[in-house]
């Protein structure tokens, strides 16, 4: 059953795209790119020819031309080059161009992603020659419709505060302050016990009764709190002998012992936040550092308590937990969440919505926590970007290739 459901989710999310239409992130043309003597792409209006290269050999990228007129090169200085481009959400780089050796120099970084669509204006000998073509990657179209039903979520990108945190590792044990102890107030026969071990018992509920040795009168010993009975050391006919009859524990708050090495103790204060993660369930909770011991354990390492309300239960006392405790805060003015990252090219990306078209934007990142991730470059502050299944986005982007004109 659970083969058919992935299987059904794949074909699902295959005809939901190819629904999207043609729109994708290939070069949006119908003929061949033909390509001149610099591994540029060949534009021709009668005799003359431009050709037009995206070049990066130890500069950052920008545009390279050479032009001929009849098969002859054009000294640079006989060309007047400019060109526009258009890139998604409509904004434009206007590029101009100066001699550079037997070749034209585009004043501008083409920065990534190279898409774009791409209109040209040469002029030589009083003659103007205009070419546009798309030029177009990491792009893809999904009807708003379509987007809702793959579940495709987008976030706004901006200022956030990353946390940074030290994971540790610890042991839910019963907070001693909610366990109690339950002697016989005067020593006799136990004559009837009520409960057993492991038993709900609420506060003033009846645990024994004892015929006290003394007056040889009965009394009751009843529940001092309300809890479950962990220890019981008492049967009919049996004296009390000063002993331990019962403990009950109130697992409804319990403790963490956080073990917290040398290289962060300096880091870990009394009253950081901590997010605990029980190793064997999915169940967390929050807290905060209650105590820190001032005694070092066999290991070095020294412990952290966290009370943490347990009233639901999540937390079984002898269980093992993950921890993040929060050492530090750092504000960045743009980040992005990690769940929208993905990898194109040699990139981390996000893919930014505009409409209903999506295209990658090139990050350089900086510091991280486990929600969010700083972008030092590549997208602009307030960018709609896909924050959740952005995964299907690349598959589209992917099922045609990805182009990369130069």
């Amino acid at each position: 059953m659970k083969v058919f459901i992935k299987l059904t989710g794949i074909i699902f999310l295959g005809f939901m795209l190819h629904a999207c239409g043609q729109n994708n992130s290939s070069s949006h043309e119908d003929a061949e790119v033909i390509k001149g003597p610099h591994g540029g792409r060949l534009l021709s209006n009668g005799d003359f020819t431009l050709e037009l290269s995206i070049f990066e050999t130890g500069v950052p990228p920008e545009f390279r031309a050479w032009a001929t007129n009849d098969d002859e090169l054009l000294k640079p200085t006989e060309v007047n080059l400019n060109i526009i481009l258009t890139r998604l959400g409509g904004k434009k780089d206007n590029i101009k161009f100066k001699p550079h050796g037997d070749a034209m120099r585009g004043d501008t970084v083409i920065y990534e992603p190279h898409s774009f669509i791409v209109n040209i204006i040469a002029e030589h000998d009083g003659t103007k020659h205009t070419w546009q073509y798309d030029n177009f990657e990491g792009r893809t179209k999904i009807e708003k419709a379509v987007a809702k039903a793959l579940e495709i979520e987008t976030s706004i990108s901006g200022p956030v505060v990353l946390q940074e945190t030290v994971s540790v590792f610890g042991q839910v044990i019963a907070n001693a302050e909610r366990v109690r102890d339950i002697h016989a107030r005067f020593d006799g026969v136990i004559k009837s016990v009520a409960l057993s071990m492991g038993s709900k018992v609420e506060k003033g509920q009846v645990l024994a009764t004892i015929e006290s040795n003394e007056s040889l009168k009965l009394y009751s010993i009843k529940a001092p709190i309300s809890g479950v009975i962990t220890h019981r050391n008492a049967n009919s006919g049996e004296q009390s002998e000063g002993r331990t009859l019962f403990t009950i524990t109130d697992p409804s708050s319990v403790w963490v012992d956080l073990s917290i090495f040398p290289a962060d103790q300096k880091r870990v204060h009394v009253g950081a936040p901590v997010t605990v993660n029980a190793a064997a369930s999915k169940q967390t909770a929050s807290g905060t550092i209650a105590t820190i011991n001032v005694i070092a354990e066999a290991n070095q390492s020294i412990k952290a308590r966290v009370v943490l309300d347990n009233k639901e239960g999540k937390f079984v006392p002898g269980s093992y937990v993950k921890a993040q405790i929060k050492v530090a805060e750092h504000p960045v003015a743009l980040a992005v969440k990690r769940s929208g990252l993905q990898a194109f090219r040699d990139f981390t990306v996000v893919y930014a919505q505009i409409g209903e078209e999506y295209e990658v934007r090139m990050l350089e990142l900086g510091k991280q926590d486990n929600e969010w991730i700083e972008v030092l470059g590549g997208l602009d502050v307030g960018t709609r970007y896909v924050s959740e299944n952005s995964y299907v986005i690349k598959a589209d982007i992917e099922k045609s290739g990805a182009a990369h004109d130069h």
